[in-house]
């Protein structure tokens, strides 16, 4: 953990940045996976799950008696919290609907917008070194809120050739249609291609390493739309003098402990507050299951102590992060001067575990500072907005003049003509 002290805004452009690794090398192993894949469908999928995964598989299809057994391997308590969380991140995203509402721009033309689900998403929930069961819960519920006809997930299995049951029960209970056994960029290769076993999905959603990121950018090039940009995950947390030490360490750590590539900030306006924090952080650090990855994590982080709370949001927007935690006195008028950021947490009990599990927000954010342009998963993300029109001959007689003359000063005659021989036929 470095600590900095009082920088110049100036210095904060190369502060916030996030390091940059030379993916050359990454990008040109990740193009012949996918073209092995295009090529060579559930072979090649099998294949590199025997490289990367160590499974030996038949097929990868996860099968009905599969799923059976996954449901007696998950006890009740986290049975009853999966579904606590599905009914939270359901009424969140069923809350997002919205009825067209049409708009007489003049007299005679009418115009209104319709949302339109994707018929066919694919889903991509990482297992590394954690299984992701949440995350299942995440993307495959506002798809089906949103109307998908099918829904598509990919995740890797163990070495056994098991896919993880809390993942498998998960799945059932968001209504997705097909599980298959698949990681990594062999995954997402099935999903934008198509193979024996795997549809050809039209959008790809999901988190992942470095390669599955690089894998979702290129199919995105030519065959297939995919949610964001998306790499190692990240928090900001802001705290002032009165902030609870213990609490920031642990929504520190719980960041940390993704994996070694994440990235934790914390911007305070009090240094004994962050020599507290520090001290939180190695005490509870001592206890993690987890706390090589945590450890290693840390070594990429900053502490930064600043002058007031205006500023420590100001900096926090120019981070940009995937979560950020306001956990000062002010947090309320701080969350009004928010402009970049993916999912925010105010006040002291707003854990960023919250918004991961049940809170009812989707965890599926921009990272990177993508959040600078991008959103998190919500149910428009699973929509396409089309939009309808209606003229009637008054609606012509509006708009119609108007429109050849920009088409004749265009030189697009033929716009022109399409609106000509309507208004000529009126007055007939």
């Amino acid at each position: 953990m470095k600590i900095i002290r009082y920088p110049q805004p100036s210095q904060w452009q190369d502060l916030v940045a996030r390091p940059h690794l030379d993916v050359s090398q990454l990008n040109s192993t990740v193009a012949a996976i996918l073209d092995d894949i295009r090529q060579n469908g559930d072979k090649a999928v099998m294949a590199y799950e025997e490289k990367f995964d160590h499974a030996r598989l038949q097929s990868l299809a996860v099968t009905q008696e599969e799923f059976e057994e996954a449901r007696t391997l998950v006890d009740d308590d986290l049975y009853d919290a999966l579904m606590l969380a599905h009914h939270n991140i359901e009424a969140f995203h069923a809350a997002q609907k919205h009825d067209p509402v049409k708009v007489e721009t003049c007299p005679g033309v009418t115009c209104w917008q319709k949302s339109i689900a994707i018929e066919r998403v694919g889903l991509y929930v990482p297992g590394g070194t954690a299984p992701l069961f949440s995350t299942v819960l995440m993307l495959a519920t506002p798809a089906r809120i949103a109307g998908c006809h099918e829904i598509v997930l990919c995740t890797p299995p163990n070495s056994e050739g098991k896919v993880h049951p809390a993942i498998l029960v998960a799945a059932r209970i968001a209504g997705v249609n097909k599980v298959f056994k698949a990681g990594g960029v062999q995954a997402i290769g099935a999903m934008a291609y198509g193979t024996e076993s795997v549809p050809k999905v039209f959008k790809i959603f999901g988190p992942g390493n470095q390669y599955v990121m690089a894998a979702k950018q290129q199919v995105s090039l030519h065959d297939v739309a995919i949610d964001m940009p998306a790499g190692p995950s990240e928090v900001c947390v802001i705290c002032d003098a009165n902030s609870n030490a213990e609490f920031v360490a642990a929504d520190l750590l719980s960041q940390a402990e993704h994996g070694i590539d994440s990235q934790v900030f914390l911007i305070s306006t009090s240094e004994e507050k962050i020599q507290e924090v520090c001290a939180e952080v190695e005490r509870q650090l001592s206890v993690l299951p987890r706390k090589e990855i945590a450890s290693r994590s840390l070594d990429n982080s900053s502490f930064v102590l600043v002058h007031d709370t205006d500023e420590a949001i100001a900096l926090s927007n120019v981070y940009a992060p995937e979560h950020l935690i306001i956990a000062t006195a002010d947090y309320a008028s701080l969350a009004e001067k928010v402009v970049n950021a993916g999912s925010v947490f105010l006040g002291d009990y707003a854990c960023e575990s919250a918004g991961d599990y049940a809170s009812g927000t989707n965890h599926t954010l921009p990272t990177h500072g993508y959040a600078t342009a991008y959103n998190g998963v919500n149910l428009d993300s699973y929509n396409r907005k089309v939009t309808f029109q209606q003229l009637s001959q008054q609606g012509i007689e509006s708009i119609g003049r108007a429109v050849e003359l920009m088409a004749e000063n265009e030189q697009l005659h033929a716009h022109k003509n399409a609106m000509t021989v309507r208004r000529n036929s009126i007055k007939k």
